[in-house]
């Protein structure tokens, strides 16, 4: 059997659609043993792919070839995840501001003096 790496890429689950893959693959984000590579390539089990997503990034290597989208479940068959685990410092910090001033839990809203304080501050 032979399947497009793009094909493949969709029917493991890893891109929602066949044209999310193969703009990904155009774009640098998948790569082949480390080399760029063309969305019709043949995939050949064994084959290691580093897919960049945002942040982070997932290391797959082929096992068996699908070109069919099933499940989940059938899907990690078909693949090896040997994506390293991250620790708690190396993921994403929060996007949300974290808060320098401190109120004590009760003491209500801020009166005009505490906002033109927080103003001052930077708020």
């Amino acid at each position: 059997m032979e399947v497009r790496a793009d094909t493949y890429l969709w029917a493991i689950r890893m891109f929602k659609s066949r044209t999310l893959a193969g703009e990904a693959i155009k774009g640098g984000k998948v790569k082949l043993n480390d080399v760029n590579f063309k969305p019709a390539h043949l995939v050949k089990p064994g084959e290691r792919f580093i897919i960049t997503i945002g942040d982070t990034k997932k290391i797959i290597v082929v096992t068996a070839l699908i070109d069919k989208r099933g499940s989940y479940e059938i899907a990690k068959q078909f693949y090896e995840d040997q994506t390293p685990v991250q620790t708690k410092e190396e993921k994403q910090k929060s996007a949300f501001y974290e808060v320098n001033i401190k109120r004590d839990k009760g003491a209500g809203r801020p009166t005009k003096k505490d906002r033109r304080d927080m103003n001052d501050f930077g708020w």
